[in-house]
């Protein structure tokens, strides 16, 4: 389908459910597209941090964007991460992830070597020419220990190489200088900016962010998109308890971390809230992830109960 320009409201970046053997639950993976659907997103965003793409083999990344463009059948625009280390490997991805359906892709600055501004530029320049559909950028320095520049992503959209950020960077400044240079530019109009987090949408909305894409979303996808409309209605009372409930609940995310890792504590979070929650049939992340513990699973219970979810 045709995505908007810009792409506003939620776009939450879809777990992948997994058998006990860490196959992709296809079933379970159409059920999650359903509840998120039937929460009023606007979008949906596969092969992320939060899909686990990073464990997922090509098969299964082509499983997964075939699968979800499938069931979707053009309901909602599909977005499609294509990461990889350097410029050929991510245009293998594109070639792949269009080929099942996406409608748009989700591209990090190159990693594993270090880049020059210069050379991401490059690097974003020959996916856009490559691609069949439009690129997004992602801008997420603590997997790819670089930060996009404010003036690189703007210079790249002003270029229409770029049709939107996701930037889970957690630089409000950075943001804002997007968000701002965008508005100041007359020609930029359609250009989507997305904020990647949980716990400020309120704050990058209030900015000018046309939409967010947060993991949390998986979870409450109903309390996130009514923090968006409330936003958008100026209602900043009530938009002000539902981030400050969202932000309580995604508490989750940390009952893990004192013997894993804070991804894998995140992911299995989510994944034990969805199967609390009936959505998927089994929690299990890909390997080398801790799972959590079944004290760590009814603390996610006791939390989702506080957050009025179970």
């Amino acid at each position: 389908m045709t995505l908007p320009a810009p792409l506003t409201g939620v776009v939450p970046p879809v777990c992948t459910p997994l058998t006990p053997d860490r196959e992709v639950d296809v079933r379970s993976l159409r059920r999650l597209v359903d509840h998120l659907a039937a929460g009023g997103v606007r979008g949906l965003f596969v092969l992320g941090s939060t899909s686990e793409a990073a464990y997922l083999t090509d098969r299964q990344r082509s499983l997964v964007v075939r699968t979800v463009a499938d069931h979707l059948a053009g309901r909602l625009p599909l977005l499609a991460g294509a990461i990889d280390m350097t410029t050929p490997r991510v245009l293998d991805h594109v070639e792949a992830v269009t080929a099942a359906g996406a409608d748009a892709v989700v591209v990090t600055a190159p990693f594993y070597t270090r880049t020059h501004p210069a050379e991401i530029a490059r690097h974003y320049r020959l996916i856009a020419a490559a691609s069949p559909v439009p690129v997004f950028a992602y801008d997420i320095p603590a997997a790819v220990h670089t930060k996009l520049p404010a003036d690189l992503v703007l210079e790249l959209a002003a270029g229409k190489v770029l049709a939107g950020l996701k930037d889970s960077s957690g630089d409000l400044t950075g943001f804002r200088q997007v968000v701002t240079g965008v508005r100041a530019r007359p020609g930029l109009t359609g250009f989507s900016v997305l904020t990647g987090s949980e716990t400020v949408v309120d704050a990058a909305l209030s900015l000018g962010a046309d939409g967010a894409v947060p993991g949390l979303a998986n979870v409450d996808p109903h309390g996130y998109v009514r923090l968006d409309r409330l936003c958008r209605a100026g209602d900043r009372e009530r938009a002000r308890a539902e981030q400050e409930r969202l932000v309580a609940l995604f508490d989750i995310v940390g009952v893990g971390t004192t013997r894993m890792g804070g991804s894998a504590s995140a992911l299995g979070a989510f994944k034990a809230a969805l199967h609390l929650r009936g959505v998927i049939d089994c929690p299990a992340t890909a390997e080398p992830q801790t799972p959590l513990s079944p004290d760590e699973v009814a603390r996610v219970g006791k939390i989702l109960a506080a957050a009025g979810l179970l």
